[in-house]
């Protein structure tokens, strides 16, 4: 599979052990964090995390109180954000409600001084590029939200950034343009090959068009990998808990294993080293059977379409949620006796 790096076009970011205070307010904590060219990365986290800091610091818009900013090689720490040579999406789509939809996106070209012939043809294949070219002539304003944020993905494109910044680009919107959108902005960032920052709260979101994932807790970074790696993975209580649902089942922990529901599991690194503890078992990878050893009770089944889920009660007072296909579901009913397992993939064992 074709991925950002193997087509990129973008320089490579650098924001090295960045601070930011405001007050007695710790916004960034020594955030370290390099994206290679042509990368999208995002970061994740809850609420005053830090991650759009780290977005406006990284745009120009704000100063860290220490640390640095480099792109492409270049120290861009103390450089106005007008000199920055960035594409930004925001949340608010900040469009010009009298210019028509072309002179929208061409609007940054015009301010760089780029002939009108130049500005008309390049924000023509931006809308080409978004599938807005049938729209060129009309108004911002007649556009769908979903329109109109992909007017504002191509008019950041237009100017052919070094970097394009997408801060919660998609919060506005219902969830299925969300999704839509969602794939043709990595459709899009592929494409073109641009150095791509994402801050997010939205795993689903995250995980669905980063090569990487930055999970942000209070000013710093906790992990940042793959989507698959941090999911699979999770180097803190805080990662796991975070993306994605969790079980919290009892373990015995020694010599590099975890028992949990009968089977014996390996354990992932930042896991306690030994005694008792609760293991983070992702719903789908607790098993629902009947085989004469039933150690739970079906508390109700929830439908999602093509999975569903599963509350049990176990026998030893625990309580647990398994993820399994409908086509099985279907057959179970509160009150049936069933025996929970769990498949021995490797898991997070934290204290009690």
């Amino acid at each position: 599979m074709t991925t950002a790096t193997d087509t990129a076009r973008g320089l490579a970011v650098e924001l090295t052990d960045l601070t930011r205070t405001y007050g007695a307010v710790r916004a960034l904590d020594g955030l370290t964090l390099h994206l290679e060219p042509g990368e999208l990365v995002a970061l994740l986290g809850p609420s005053g995390c830090g991650k759009t800091t780290a977005l406006r610091i990284l745009a120009g818009l704000d100063r860290p109180t220490s640390g640095t900013v480099s792109v492409g090689g270049n120290d861009l720490t103390r450089v106005p954000a007008n000199k920055r040579d960035m594409g930004m999406v925001f949340q608010a789509y900040s469009l010009f409600p009298h210019m028509t939809v072309r002179d929208n996106v061409a609007f940054g070209l015009k301010l760089r001084g780029r002939p009108s012939a130049d500005r008309r043809g390049r924000a023509d294949d931006m809308l080409e590029l978004v599938g807005l070219s049938q729209h060129a002539d009309r108004y911002a304003r007649q556009l769908s939200g979903g329109q109109q944020q992909r007017v504002a993905l191509a008019r950041a494109l237009a100017i052919e950034p070094s970097v394009l910044l997408l801060d919660e680009p998609l919060s506005a919107l219902d969830a299925k343009v969300r999704a839509q959108l969602r794939d043709e902005i990595r459709r899009v960032q592929l494409e073109v090959g641009t150095t791509t920052l994402f801050v997010t709260h939205d795993q689903e979101e995250a995980l669905a068009v980063a090569d990487r994932v930055g999970v942000m807790n209070a000013g710093r970074l906790d992990q940042i990998d793959a989507p698959a790696e941090l999911y699979a993975h999770p180097a803190t209580r805080f990662v796991a808990e975070f993306v994605g649902l969790n079980n919290l089942m009892n373990a015995e922990v020694s010599g590099g294993t975890a028992r949990v529901l009968g089977t014996t599991v390996p354990v992932i690194e930042g896991s306690i080293p030994s005694g008792t503890g609760k293991a983070m078992v992702r719903p789908e990878a607790i098993t629902v059977g009947g085989n004469g050893a039933d150690n739970a009770t079906v508390m109700s089944v929830g439908f999602l379409g093509p999975i569903s889920r599963v509350y049990a009660d176990l026998d030893d007072g625990q309580h647990a949620m398994a993820q399994i296909a409908s086509s099985l579901a279907i057959t179970l009913s509160p009150g049936d006796r069933v025996r929970l397992g769990i498949e021995p993939t490797a898991l997070l064992v934290v204290d009690a």
